[in-house]
């Protein structure tokens, strides 16, 4: 574990790995060090805000020292998430990957899977766990506009977007299952370290 600056007021802490990286975010929330104000937990990473009076100094040797929980999610059940498998880009993934539509709908929904980091739009998870086989680079050209509850893939992540927006990743299906709600607390559905499982449905 490393612990780097990153600005006047946070420190970044370099963990080597996804597991790591989550338990260190869930002591750090459970139970923040004196002058941690926020935690942002990225794949390998987790970023330290701290108060701009904490010194940071003594937060940096404290940090590598936390006693951290075991697996974060432990006993939790994952998170099912409902798809009709009817996405604009299943054929095209099919094609690039070489494998039939049924097939990759096998694989996608077969899959174990876990949020390694939040980004791009509030309650937007980067899930880690797709197969290998479905690794597929984004669109060369984004879309300007993918309805929530699409299911998608790009790279080595699965992802659902939870509201409208922009985006380039392959549109495998879609789901009725709100990621985010702002009604809800917390609004999002998930966090890092969370376990998620798709679940083919029928065409509604």
């Amino acid at each position: 574990m490393r612990v780097l600056r990153a600005g006047d007021t946070a420190l970044l802490v370099e963990t080597g790995d996804l597991a790591t990286a989550h338990r260190l975010n869930a002591a750090l929330r459970d139970d923040p060090p004196p002058g941690v104000v926020d935690v942002v937990p990225g794949e390998q990473t987790v970023l330290v805000v701290a108060d701009p009076s904490a010194d940071l100094d003594r937060l940096a040797a404290r940090l590598p020292h936390l006693p951290l929980p075991g697996d974060a999610e432990a006993g939790a059940d994952p998170v099912e998430i409902p798809v009709v498998y009817d996405g604009e880009d299943l054929d095209e993934v099919a094609g690039l990957t070489g494998l039939s539509r049924e097939e990759v709908v096998r694989r996608h929904s077969g899959g174990a899977y876990t949020v390694a980091y939040l980004g791009f739009s509030p309650g937007f998870g980067y899930l880690t766990g797709l197969d290998p086989a479905l690794h597929v680079a984004r669109r060369a050209s984004p879309r300007t506009a993918v309805p929530a509850g699409s299911v998608a893939v790009a790279g080595p992540y699965a992802a659902v977007y939870p509201s409208r927006s922009p985006g380039g990743w392959r549109l495998l299906g879609r789901t009725r299952l709100r990621l985010w709600d702002v009604t809800r607390d917390p609004p999002s559905l998930l966090r890092p370290g969370t376990r998620v499982r798709f679940v083919r449905e029928e065409p509604w």
